[in-house]
């Protein structure tokens, strides 16, 4: 049957208003400034020196130990909501403990916070009608951390979310076979690297924002783990958005959808 944007159901171009209206507007700052009831622009100095050229060795490190313990995890069941609850949960108390460290506990919290938050993000991808065991949707999993957030290097013709999935499929691309079927976490393994060096500076805007919020001074056990639940529901948000889209897609077809969400980006709809 044929689906021309024309002839989407009323529903679906609804389902797809609310994700692109999550996906082309996400702010992580923002969601944490009116959560703390200050900017966290004043964070960005009291970060050290050298954290621009540390935070892709964290944001790296963080998702080859989480990868492998994470996307692969999630079995079982096929249908339901997503978890998101327990495991906004978890990253709560991984923030309260990383809390009373300040930054310095940040490398070790943050690993601990990636897993779950990727295992969040599996889940919503289930909810979804995700085949996990596909290595597809575990690559859109990885997806939803470069999705988040906007590169250094994006320009105002190259931040959308179509823009953004062309760019790391074919980052991706060479990795996929082996993610599918070795993991992340191997040693000498350039094109699972290659995965993880595409998706960490997108990331790493975010874990910056996160940084700088925990730098200020009053932030201690209870607002570590205030910003931690911050940071998965953003994720999960995003996840919501990026898996909707997914569904639609194999319902109605890619060209179909993309096309549909397009002339809702333009307001068309």
């Amino acid at each position: 049957m044929d689906h021309s944007q024309n002839n989407l159901p009323h529903q679906v171009l609804l389902e797809l208003k609310q994700a692109q209206r999550i996906l082309e507007n996400p702010s992580l700052a923002a969601r944490i400034t009116n959560a703390i009831g200050r900017p966290i622009e004043k964070g960005f100095g009291l970060l050290p020196d050298n954290w621009n050229s540390q935070i892709e060795k964290v944001t790296q490190s963080a998702l080859i130990k989480a990868s492998d313990a994470a996307i692969f995890s999630v079995n079982g069941r096929r249908s339901g909501k997503a978890s998101n609850n327990l495991h906004k949960l978890g990253v709560a108390i991984t923030g309260g403990v990383g809390g009373f460290f300040g930054l310095a506990g940040l490398a070790l919290e943050l690993p601990a916070s990636t897993t779950i938050m990727l295992r969040s993000i599996a889940d919503v991808a289930r909810s979804q009608g995700e085949a996990l065991e596909g290595k597809e949707a575990k690559q859109a999993c990885l997806e939803v951390l470069a999705l988040g957030g906007p590169s250094t290097a994006d320009d105002s013709t190259d931040s959308g979310y179509y823009a953004v999935r062309a760019m790391m499929a074919h980052s991706i691309s060479s990795a996929s076979r082996h993610v599918a079927t070795r993991g992340l976490s191997e040693e000498g393994a350039p094109a699972v690297l290659k995965l993880i060096t595409a998706v960490a500076p997108r990331f790493g805007i975010q874990v910056t924002e996160k940084a700088a919020a925990q730098a200020l001074p009053f932030i201690g056990a209870a607002s570590g783990a205030l910003i931690n639940t911050i940071f998965i529901d953003h994720f999960q948000q995003t996840a919501k958005g990026h898996f909707t889209v997914r569904r639609l897609e194999r319902q109605y077809g890619q060209d179909t959808i993309r096309e549909a969400y397009a002339r809702i980006k333009a307001g068309n709809f």
